[in-house]
């Protein structure tokens, strides 16, 4: 299979803090991959550098074969690498459909906006189409009119993936999908990230929950102190000691200590 982002000895210095030093790992495409770790492990910083917001001091960041790292997070998105945040960023005053509608912009050229009204209408219709197809996908087609700030939380991340969609990804970056979900939000969620794998996009989440980490990922990258502690399976993952040492603070003791029910 082919890796479709490849980091190569990716470092990120902040003064005399080193948050990422010497990362490599490579992301193949079409899979579900986990960035996990303990607090202070590097992950978000990994996440702001991948996604441009942060420049490394050093290494490499290749996305379908083309170095990214450097560039502005709008010519990164218009790649196909499209990154979604922690705390859901929608606009709570703003319809349902109208937030998704936003997630269009990317793809829609200005040249498609000139004084020639029928043009601006055609951009505009199709716009709408394409939004309520994607909204129809993740099952908020019966609340476009809604308030984003009156959907439940679960349901605003799922609105949150949608406008991400709009962007016409090919490579999702999700920052804390699960945060502040119950068992049942959390569950669908996951078949959300599925069925969105399923359309050829390759996702790469970082997450505390390791229950949705250990049945959700394909394969699961594992930092510590900012540097990969280790690679593997969830079933690989969920008994290695040194993982199990770097989230408990303690030596291997059980296999049985970091589980997936």
């Amino acid at each position: 299979m082919t890796a479709i982002l490849e980091v190569e000895g990716l470092t990120r210095r902040f003064g005399g803090l080193t948050a990422v030093d010497g990362l490599s790992f490579a992301v193949t495409e079409g899979e579900i991959r986990g960035l996990i770790g303990p607090n202070g492990a590097g992950k978000t910083t990994t996440f702001n550098v991948i996604s441009g917001y942060y420049p490394p001091t050093s290494g490499k960041v290749r996305f379908d074969g083309r170095e990214i790292a450097g560039l502005a997070p709008h010519d990164i998105a218009a790649l196909g690498l499209i990154r979604t945040f922690q705390q859901t960023t929608l606009f709570k005053e703003l319809s349902v459909l109208e937030n998704v509608l936003i997630g269009a912009h990317l793809h829609i050229s200005p040249g498609l906006f000139p004084s020639l009204l029928g043009r601006a209408r055609t951009a505009e219709a199709e716009a709408r189409k394409a939004a309520l197809e994607t909204l129809a996908f993740f099952g908020l087609d019966d609340r476009r009119d809604e308030l984003a700030s009156t959907l439940p939380h679960g349901l605003q991340r799922a609105l949150g993936m949608a406008v991400a969609l709009m962007a016409e990804p090919r490579f999702l970056l999700l920052d804390e999908p699960f945060t502040g979900m119950n068992t049942e939000e959390t569950r669908e969620i996951m078949g959300l990230i599925r069925r969105v794998r399923d359309r050829g996009i390759t996702l790469l989440l970082v997450e505390h929950d390791m229950q949705a980490v250990m049945g959700l990922c394909d394969r699961i990258t594992v930092l510590n102190f900012g540097r990969l502690l280790t690679e593997g399976s969830p079933d690989e993952i969920r008994v290695d000691p040194a993982v199990i040492e770097a989230y408990l603070g303690a030596p291997y003791q059980a296999p049985d200590q970091i589980r997936a029910d």
